[in-house]
């Protein structure tokens, strides 16, 4: 059996974008996201979620225990019944099994088979109910050190779409992206020892979870996010399950300001980055 976490872990992700759109909100037609009070970019904590998933995917593709759950065009209900067939058991509509013993293995089944389940949680109460569970990796939403500014970029397109297009717009097409022209954000995010041990979360997960963090864009390109960089991680450990300090002091000791706050920040290089000493009982790793 793997190593269960049995230690409270919290820890801080910074990462960059440079002419691109790191989390485009569909109700406002694609922008950047941005807190419109104060005008911080923010980034959703499902979209760090789903990059941290895909690498997984990738990096673990075929390896028994790390399939992905919510992947791309999967069917949620033909997903949850490998757990029903794993037990030799008959799903009954939207209902779990009845006798405990039961219904713990199809969970059980769903935690150890799906990495993001174990790690995430999942809600997986559909026609094939699997019950749901509740994951000990969380993210915060990601905010941006500084105010962002949202750009909108005219784009042509020199091919049109039929024939009709032609006299119309002289063989060109008009369209637009959006980006932000530089911004770094910061993500914090919290291990559970007590939820890992109902899910099944272990030493080795915990380790693809930080492998996942570092490399979460490496594959992840698009023309929409242009260039985008993890720029720092720091993983902090305590000594128990517990914890020994607040979560809010462990980030406290992690500050970022810009270094002229008379120009506008174009590069990491703009920013001074410090890392005070964590309080007693608490380990801190700077992986980047």
């Amino acid at each position: 059996m793997a190593n269960l976490i049995k230690n409270r872990y919290e820890f801080v992700v910074l990462y960059d974008v440079e002419n691109g759109n790191p989390n485009g909100d569909p109700d406002a037609g694609n922008l950047p996201r941005i807190d419109y009070e104060t005008g911080f970019g923010i980034v959703t904590d499902v979209c760090i979620k789903r990059k941290v998933r895909n690498f997984v995917e990738i990096a673990r593709g075929g390896k028994k225990g790390f399939e992905i759950y919510v992947t791309d065009g999967a069917i949620l209900n033909n997903q949850n019944k490998k757990a029903y067939e794993a037990v030799n058991l008959k799903p009954e509509e939207k209902k779990l099994p009845k006798d405990k013993e039961m219904a713990e293995k199809v969970i059980g089944f769903m935690c150890s088979n799906f990495y993001d389940v174990r790690a995430f949680g999942a809600v997986m109460t559909t026609k094939v109910n699997c019950g749901q569970v509740r994951g000990p990796v969380q993210f915060s939403f990601s905010k941006s050190i500084d105010p962002i500014v949202q750009q909108e970029v005219s784009i042509t397109r020199i091919a049109v779409t039929d024939e009709g297009d032609k006299a119309a717009e002289t063989g060109h097409t008009m369209g637009k992206k959006f980006i932000v022209p530089y911004a770094l954000y910061r993500m914090e995010g919290y291990i559970s020892p007590f939820f890992a041990q109902k899910t099944g979360f272990s030493d080795e997960d915990k380790d693809v979870l930080v492998e996942a963090l570092v490399n979460m864009f490496e594959h992840d390109r698009s023309a929409a996010r242009g260039k985008m960089a993890v720029r720092k991680l720091w993983v902090f450990k305590h000594d128990t399950e517990l914890g020994n300090a607040p979560a809010n002091r462990l980030f406290e000791t992690i500050t970022v300001k810009r270094k002229d706050e008379s120009k506008a920040a174009r590069a990491f290089e703009d920013y001074e980055i410090e890392a005070a000493a964590a309080p007693a009982g608490v380990s801190r790793e700077d992986v980047l």
